[in-house]
């Protein structure tokens, strides 16, 4: 039964009147979200109706039954309140929106039906849990709005309150999206029918949620925009409609405080350096290509980071170096203090490796999911503040961290107020300490002394009216009352108020005793509301310096960062990077950052490149061409996100782009070919690079006949040189090339040194000068274990083809 057949059906058969009242508020909510999933509070569990029960059933393996009878008997299934997180994480992961619907009353309180609402639809990119969520990596979700030829995307981490924004063109999509790697995507309905986008984020599996065009207008946004950050930050258009439709949908979908979301980046291309995804995969940055994993990957080397923020960051400045030449330098300062500065860089190690998620932290109390062990959390996080400031000097980057706030009130609120060994729900006690609030001290000396302040009562009465033989009892039907005997009922004071005759005298209760019976038979329950209020006192308070707090949360991070270039360059003896305004790159004794950490004997080469110049490398395959030039890539790029790197000596020019084509694939899912990959690959470079740019080809024009290849890749080579002009590591197997130096002075012939041994060849792995006529391909077929048959076979077809040119077309089977 879906919803369509459902919803007539308790409408107009039934009549909403014959449903429960608890049913009618779940067909009200349902009928709002008909796209979700709806958990539906009631007493200790979510429930879930109709065809929600039979999808949750299926989906979290739990047993469906019913509840009603007759036209009145719908399906159901649920699950206890404490066990929601796990399995709200199995829906979200399998792609489904889940409205969470609570209680917003106490039932205990409420006069009639409990009142409930949706506090928050959950989403991919909607997600607060710890546990959903991974540390190292910001989980985004992404608004797409585009105009004409026009595109812009607003990025929200809900967990952070990060929230960024960029124009770029339409084809920069796919890179925008493998750059950012964002959760979900929300965009118009009526670009829903762009396939190209589409097919983007399908092939990243971004799950998609349109809405309406009007969420998207342009002066509904403006407005989201002035009324959220009470400013449009002067943004383009097109960033404008991204953004506040992103806003919009936060706000619709949260409904909880978001104050943590305070700003707006705008990412600034021309401030980065572009690394289209091409560039991002071939030179494995993030993931490799074998399996995805971080294994063998540039930023399993860099990061050392001991912190959740500074391991999202360094991810983030890998995605986005630098290109503003004095904000590299002030990180490589930074840098090369901490390598000078051992003792200091230990010491902050030990500190920062203690300090918890503090943007996430904050981001939750603000948000109001967040429990006490959080607030401990948030507190022993920002303790080491003091201490890190202490041990770092007053200039540059480190000196602008320097200068963050210690919050010590936070610290000293959080310590005087919250218990370590707090249990993980604010609604159960046991969260604040005593002597904080003298109210709940009070309460708990009533729940632990009643007895004691019965009794004391007792003989204060005795005392005052002299019967002796007066005693305060205790019934369920009757609570606490006083019981006098006939014999001393003369002796009543007036105040005493008749409560019950008995055979053998009189009960009464005065206002004092009831008020005592009140503070002993609710203390517990008291103490449990007064506690939580006091924790949400607290956690207003320190939502109060939310914005400090996120500040502290990024310098840490930096430091963090740059604490983890230290160590890497301390250890692993990177070198600080000379880096200028020049077209130059001189690296000598260059090493791959990460080969470097599998091979003992690594082999280093020195690269001389001037005036933009195109190296021709040749040499036989597996001899290190490949590693050579992925090499100079990973050694520029750590250079411009303010690292140390794997050298000797190293002067790095500027470079605004990176362009790699290496090595090959047929891409399936759109019908492309390996040379039609490669094609598109190259004619990418060729349109966008510029003389500020690096370019790594390897091996153009293999993916069809050897003429059209060579053709292909002695076009392409004089195309860079006379027009592009960029900065080219151009490897190849046709050896012609090595004849473009003869015509073109920028082009410079490099090889890699083979020594000849009889029949053996030994790979040295050392680059020099000059060019090889000789590509070595049998040497490589018997290394790679061909049959001794074949590799003779081979032989002697090489001695009749280069005896004569014609003989191909006279060959016989």
């Amino acid at each position: 039964m879906n919803l369509t057949q459902f919803l007539p059906k308790i409408e107009n058969a039934l009549q909403p009147e014959k449903l429960s009242p608890g049913m009618r508020q779940f067909v009200e909510v349902k009928k709002q979200h008909p796209d979700c999933v709806v958990l539906f509070r009631m007493g200790d569990f979510y429930e879930t109706f109709y065809d929600d029960a039979k999808l949750v059933s299926q989906e979290l393996d739990i047993v469906l039954t019913a509840r009603g009878s007759g036209e009145r008997r719908a399906p159901l299934a649920g699950i206890p309140y404490h066990a929601l997180e796990p399995n709200l994480a199995k829906l979200v992961k399998n792609g489904h929106k889940v409205a969470i619907v609570e209680q917003l009353e106490d039932p205990k309180l409420a006069k009639g039906l409990v009142k409930r609402g949706v506090v928050r639809i959950v989403t991919p990119g909607m997600v607060m849990e710890q546990s959903m969520l991974d540390e190292k990596s910001n989980n985004y979700i992404m608004s797409l709005f585009t105009h004409g030829e026009q595109c812009a995307a607003a990025f929200c981490d809900i967990s952070t309150g990060e929230f960024f924004t960029s124009a770029f063109r339409a084809e920069q999509c796919a890179t925008i999206v493998t750059r950012f790697n964002p959760a979900e995507c929300i965009m118009p309905k009526s670009l829903a029918v762009n396939t190209e986008i589409l097919a983007v984020l399908k092939q990243y599996q971004v799950a998609i949620h349109t809405i309406d065009d009007t969420m998207f207008h342009a002066d509904y946004c403006k407005n989201q925009l002035i009324n959220h950050f009470n400013t449009d930050f002067g943004m383009q258009q097109v960033m404008i409609q991204s953004s506040g439709a992103l806003v919009s949908h936060i706000a619709q979908t949260q409904k909880a405080n978001l104050s943590y979301i305070n700003t707006i980046k705008i990412v600034n291309w021309s401030e980065v350096m572009t690394l289209d995804l091409w560039t991002m995969r071939n030179l494995e940055l993030m993931q490799n290509m074998r399996d995805q994993t971080t294994k063998g990957t540039l930023i399993s080397v860099i990061d050392r980071t001991q912190t959740p923020m500074g391991s999202r960051l360094i991810r983030k400045w890998l995605r986005e170096p630098l290109r503003t030449l004095s904000k590299m330098n002030k990180r490589l300062d930074a840098v090369e203090w901490l390598v000078q500065h051992g003792l200091e860089r230990a010491e902050l190690g030990a500190l920062l490796n203690g300090i918890r998620d503090i943007e996430r932290l904050i981001g939750r109390i603000t948000y109001g999911n967040a429990n006490a062990r959080d607030l401990i959390g948030l507190k022993k996080s920002i303790e080491p503040v003091k201490k890190i400031k202490e041990l770092l000097p007053d200039a540059g980057i480190l000196g602008d961290i320097k200068k963050m706030d210690s919050l010590v009130s936070i610290v000293e609120l959080i310590e005087r107020a919250v218990q370590d060994d707090s249990p993980l729900s604010v609604r159960e006690g046991g969260m604040i300490k005593r002597e904080f609030d003298s109210e709940l001290d009070k309460m708990r000396d009533v729940q632990k002394n009643g007895k004691n302040i019965i009794a004391s009562m007792e003989e204060q009465e005795k005392e005052k009216t002299g019967i002796k033989n007066l005693r305060i009892r205790f019934t369920n039907v009757f609570g606490y009352f006083i019981e006098v005997s006939k014999s001393h009922i003369g002796k009543v004071p007036a105040h005493y108020i008749r409560k019950q005759t008995t055979v053998n005298g009189e009960r009464y209760f005065t206002p004092e005793l009831k008020e005592q019976e009140e503070s002993i038979l609710h203390a517990e329950e008291r103490i449990v509301v007064r506690e939580f209020e006091l924790f949400q006192d607290i956690c207003k308070k320190t939502m109060e310096k939310n914005q400090l707090i996120q500040a502290a949360a990024r310098h840490i991070a930096t430091l963090d960062v740059l604490w983890s270039f230290a160590g890497v360059a301390a250890s692993s003896r990177f070198v600080r990077p000379h880096l200028d305004e020049s077209s130059a790159i001189e690296i000598k004794n260059g090493r791959h950052p990460v080969i470097e950490q599998f091979e003992h004997n690594f082999v280093p080469n020195d690269i001389t490149m001037k005036n933009n110049e195109l190296m021709v490398i040749t040499g036989p395959n597996m001899s290190g061409k490949s590693s050579f030039m992925r090499q100079v890539a990973l050694i520029v790029i750590l250079s411009h996100i303010g690292s140390f790197v794997p050298a000797d000596s190293a002067r790095i020019g500027l470079v605004d782009r990176i362009f790699t084509r290496v090595g090959a694939a047929d891409d399936l899912a759109s019908g492309q070919s390996t040379f039609m990959v490669e094609m598109t690959e190259t004619a990418n470079i060729l349109h966008n690079a510029t003389d500020k740019s690096l370019i790594i080809l390897d091996e153009i024009g293999r993916g069809t006949s050897t003429y059209d290849g060579l053709s292909i890749a002695w076009s392409v080579a004089e195309h860079i040189v006379q027009k592009v002009k960029a900065k080219t590591l151009f490897a190849t197997h046709y050896h012609v090339l090595n004849k473009l130096a003869e015509t073109h002075p920028q082009v410079k012939n490099i090889t890699v040194a083979v020594k000849e041994d009889g029949d053996e060849i030994i790979f040295l792995h050392k680059i020099v000068d000059g060019s090889t006529d000789k590509s070595y391909g049998i040497h490589v077929a018997r290394l790679a274990g061909m049959p001794p048959s074949v590799i003779e076979r081979a032989k002697e077809m090489q001695n009749i083809l280069e005896s004569d040119n014609g003989a191909l077309s006279r060959l016989k089977p």
